[in-house]
């Protein structure tokens, strides 16, 4: 047995990427017989036992203008650390953790560290310079990042890209489904196709990309109906946007077996987000039995195989065409499922465990 710490910051309360993963990840090294402890950030600071091992939240800060919290105090989780006497360090926050490699290497613990997001296109939609700034930003972090950690792991070989752009050589782990609450369900009929957004709703997520495609849509006389499940800090900004289309916010659904049911209930998912280096809720959708149409510049548009979804650049014009391409037969549920049963969680735990050196790679 071999106890593993996983730390994050920027966790949803309730939902999310990095929640799910972290999730997934814990139960899955508890059921091969690893003691498991997950560090957030949270209201106060707490130590619970769990199905898994051990939940630690640490009183942390909010950040303005987002629903998540930030943990600040270094003391604070250095002592969270040394309760847990780990034997694998694994992080999963590549800028406010980086501090966490060299700790790591100083206590002798081999560490990992997950990138969740391409740094160089996140920086490029906030520094000017056509994306000169952000890559020559994220490469100097990204080198200080493989210098810190003992391994880098990515979700794709997207991900990956700016990574081996600077001559390191990170591994390759995909993430997973949850094949069993993400399923095909028998589908009502609608008067007109209904497509889904499943984000939260701020600038990086391209949500306006599916509002517009909408509107762009019905110019051409196609009647569709958007479902968009979410919240976030560009709610009000989308909201007006989509004023006078057939365009519904459910606000955050607390259930995920609501969101999974409303995902088998589309026609097609939207994925719009140009930065995500997987993108998981893509991902549930095709193992819903849904095809997805997914920005060109992300991760999951490596996911995806002919006759699961279809790839679209980032304009309301492609999306609107790609969304009609799928609803004329482009692509269909029965492929969706099938590609998604490719990627059950079990398939990510074992490698991660294989990068930590706690597993044999298979024959």
């Amino acid at each position: 047995m071999t106890s593993i710490v996983l730390v994050a910051n920027f966790v949803a309360p309730r939902s999310g990427g990095i929640r799910t993963v972290l999730q997934q990840l814990a139960a899955g090294y508890a059921q091969r017989g690893h003691e498991v402890t997950v560090v957030v950030p949270g209201p106060v600071t707490r130590r619970r036992r769990g199905p898994w091992g051990t939940a630690v939240t640490i009183a942390s800060p909010r950040v303005p203008g987002t629903g998540y919290r930030l943990t600040t105090g270094r003391s604070d989780l250095q002592r969270a650390l040394a309760a847990s006497w780990p034997e694998r360090l694994e992080v999963h926050d590549r800028s406010s953790l980086l501090w966490l490699g060299s700790w790591a290497r100083r206590e002798g613990v081999p560490s990992l560290a997950v990138s969740h997001e391409r740094l160089d296109r996140v920086l490029g939609q906030w520094l000017p310079g056509s994306g000169r700034a952000g890559t020559a930003a994220a490469d100097a972090w990204n080198a200080r990042l493989v210098e810190e950690f003992d391994t880098v792991v990515c979700t794709t070989g997207w991900a990956a890209e700016e990574f081996r752009r600077i001559g390191a050589r990170p591994a390759l782990v995909p993430l997973g489904v949850d094949l069993e609450e993400f399923r095909p369900r028998p589908r009502a009929p609608h008067e007109d196709p209904l497509l889904v957004v499943s984000s939260r709703l701020s600038r990086e997520k391209r949500v306006d990309l599916a509002v517009d495609a909408v509107r762009r849509l019905a110019a051409r006389g196609r009647r569709v109906r958007l479902v968009v499940a979410g919240d976030g800090p560009q709610r009000r900004f989308l909201e007006r946007r989509a004023a006078g289309l057939p365009v519904e916010f459910t606000g955050f659904l607390r259930d995920r077996a609501t969101v999974a049911a409303l995902l088998a209930s589309a026609d097609v998912v939207l994925a719009p987000g140009p930065v995500e280096t997987f993108g998981l809720s893509g991902l549930e959708a095709l193992a819903c039995g849904t095809p997805v149409v997914v920005h060109a510049d992300t991760g999951l548009a490596e996911v995806l195989v002919p006759g699961a979804g279809l790839v679209a650049a980032g304009s309301p014009e492609a999306f609107a065409t790609a969304v009609s391409r799928v609803l004329d037969g482009a692509a269909d549920g029965r492929r969706a499922r099938a590609r998604a049963e490719q990627f059950p969680w079990w398939g990510t735990v074992q490698g991660f465990l294989r990068v930590h050196g706690l597993v044999a790679a298979r024959r």
